[in-house]
């Protein structure tokens, strides 16, 4: 072997063996810098209330600030595409809310791929859907009402807070698995809809338990279910939509973690290792709770196929009852 030919082979060893220290020792000085988190709702939302708190929380475990980026609009897709497009290096993260899975179905042309623009980091929080109906009605269960509304030629009237909303399909999703006919009627957000609903004038809504405890609390509204997995322990008395015979109608607001595809897997990791300290940190959870929201966590893995799951679940629903976009 030739002087030169040895040289290169030792130059060509030495830069194999420079790589994965390099990266390495990347993760390992992460975070170097602040932390930007990016919410893809306005201040005040409950989105952007378990932003701050995670924020936070974060920020005193990791040692560096968390700058919190409210990118409204769009359906989220503006927040969205800005982080598809951020550099992979741990410093820009998306607090993704649950149209992330539901505008691939919705939209033509979206900017980004959910599926392959981002890494998962981990689930945050879920925000449970209970079935209110006015206080006055006669149906006190599920059954009732569904009995009750097929019995009705003009079939069950639900208010939703917008286009594609989780309680839009979670609505569609409840009149095609119980054989229920009826309409949606989209309102400009939950008040309008919520001054039908005690007007009579509609005959549900599926919301959040914060939203509607006042009412319920004031003797106007009734709690019917919840379309969650398990019984909600934001409200542990309404049985599930499972309970009652309908076991497939699951369907809720989500939050969770996503950083741009590409992060390192050490960065994913340590994120994934903090956001579960948080969602079983007593503080997080009191004012995760006082904002509607239920929180969870798990995997970088499950969190993905959670995604996957969401995007095959709502597309069959927005074909079915041929939902277009706002």
């Amino acid at each position: 072997m030739t002087t030169m030919n040895r040289r290169h082979l030792l130059a060509t060893a030495a830069a194999g063996l420079a790589l994965p220290w390099s990266a390495s020792s990347h993760a390992q000085a992460w975070p170097a810098r602040p932390i930007r988190m990016v919410s893809p709702y306005g201040a005040g939302g409950s989105n952007d209330i378990l932003t701050r708190v995670l924020g936070d929380f974060l920020g005193r475990r990791l040692g560096q600030g968390i700058i919190i980026e409210n990118k409204a609009g769009a359906g989220t897709r503006i927040a969205n595409d800005f982080v598809a497009k951020a550099p992979a290096d741990g410093y820009t993260l998306l607090h993704a809310a649950a149209p992330i899975a539901i505008g691939e179905a919705l939209y033509k042309g979206l900017p980004y791929d959910v599926h392959k623009n981002f890494a998962s980091i981990a689930s945050t929080a879920i925000a449970p859907l209970f079935l209110v109906v006015n206080a006055n009605a006669p149906y006190k269960t599920v059954a009732e009402f569904i009995e009750q509304m097929k019995a009705d030629p003009k079939g069950a009237t639900f208010g939703s807070p917008g286009a594609g909303s989780a309680p839009h399909l979670t609505a569609e999703f409840l009149l095609r698995a119980s054989g229920t006919k009826g309409i949606v009627v989209q309102y400009r957000g939950d008040a309008p809809a919520y001054t039908e609903l005690l007007a009579g004038r509609i005959d549900a809504t599926l919301t959040a338990i914060s939203t509607a405890i006042p009412h319920i609390q004031a003797g106007k509204l009734r709690v019917l279910g919840v379309a969650t997995e398990e019984r909600s322990p934001l409200y542990p008395s309404a049985p599930t939509f499972r309970e009652q015979g309908l076991p497939s109608v699951v369907g809720y607001g989500w939050y969770g973690m996503l950083a741009p595809a590409g992060t390192p897997a050490p960065i994913v990791e340590r994120l994934n290792a903090e956001i579960n300290a948080a969602v079983a940190d007593a503080d997080v959870r009191r004012k995760a709770e006082a904002a509607g929201l239920q929180l969870r966590g798990g995997s970088a893995a499950e969190f993905s196929a959670f995604i996957a799951s969401e995007t095959r679940k709502w597309a069959q629903i927005i074909k079915a009852a041929n939902i277009t976009a706002e």
